[in-house]
């Protein structure tokens, strides 16, 4: 087939090399270089640095209103397009140009989770599984009918970046599937058990460990790496990575031993951390180099 490839981030990229291996890749559209680090310098994104990598034409247009960019896109004459968090909205037009259409793959069991945010929002809300579905693209929030799905376990230990890893893979394997199978029917979505992964606010990451033990070990789960539960240990800031929900009872935030903390309910041991200004640690190194007050707060 030949595929116009929509992506931005490093979710996308083993999409991208999956279909590249089996399909004529005519266009890499991603989202333009944008500065980061400490120097601000413009950089390329992950896709971007991947279609280089694989010889791959790019094009990254600031967005897709222009008519002139539209009919660039259906010059192409692609049999599908395949988009893996773009983030650009695709207008109609765009959506209407491959013969096939625009295909989605989507982190999670549609129509649960429609958005931004699905993998930290499954694990968030403690749900027991989640997977990729592949959806036919229309003009609505993921609100398109489902080409094919694959569901996966949430293991009680994973973490936002655990999961986003697997899930790629399994989108990448998934899309493969779908595009040997088009044209085909697809599936609309049901009405019921529509939910919204709103994008993550920084200020959903401070922890309140008033709250059980199991609602703050998703929490510390759902929202690592980025952008982290924290707290304060003494004057420091410390960014919860990794944990798991253990016995134990006391006032909430105290450290009932080592780095065990008493929470609403239960309590939980941090197992990987993050002071300001340092690299992750494990609980023991953390242990072996700070001097821990009684609480966290």
């Amino acid at each position: 087939m030949r595929v116009i490839f929509m992506g931005t981030p490093e979710f996308s990229v083993p999409a991208l090399r999956a279909i590249a291996a089996e399909h004529e890749v005519v266009a890499v559209y991603t989202q333009p270089p944008r500065a980061a680090g400490r120097g601000q310098k413009a950089r390329p994104s992950p896709v971007h640095l991947a279609a280089q990598d694989l010889g791959l034409p790019v094009r990254h247009p600031e967005r897709l209103r222009d008519p002139a960019d539209q009919q660039d896109f259906a010059d192409l004459g692609a049999d599908v397009a395949v988009v893996v968090a773009y983030g650009l909205i695709l207008p109609q037009p765009v959506l209407d140009a491959p013969r096939l259409g625009c295909v989605n793959i989507h982190a999670s069991i549609l129509p649960r989770w429609r958005g931004a945010a699905p993998i930290h929002r499954a694990i968030m809300a403690g749900d027991a599984e989640t997977g990729i579905a592949i959806m036919q693209m229309e003009a609505g929030l993921d609100t398109g009918p489902v080409l094919d799905l694959e569901t996966t376990p949430i293991g009680v230990s994973e973490t936002t970046s655990d999961l986003h890893d697997r899930l790629a893979g399994i989108g990448a394997s998934l899309i493969l599937r779908t595009l040997s199978t088009l044209p085909k029917d697809a599936t609309p979505q049901p009405q019921a058990g529509v939910t919204y992964a709103a994008k993550i606010d920084k200020a959903e990451a401070r922890i309140d460990w008033t709250r059980p033990a199991s609602e703050v070990d998703r929490q510390i789960r759902g929202l690592s790496p980025f952008p982290g539960a924290w707290c304060m240990m003494g004057e420091e800031r410390l960014k919860l990575l990794r944990s798991t929900v253990v016995e134990g009872q006391g006032e909430p935030g105290q450290l009932i031993e080592g780095l065990t903390v008493a929470c609403g309910t239960g309590a939980i041991r941090i197992l990987q951390a993050q002071p300001a200004g340092k690299r992750p640690m494990a609980a023991e190194d953390l242990l072996r180099g700070w001097k821990l007050p009684d609480r966290l707060t």
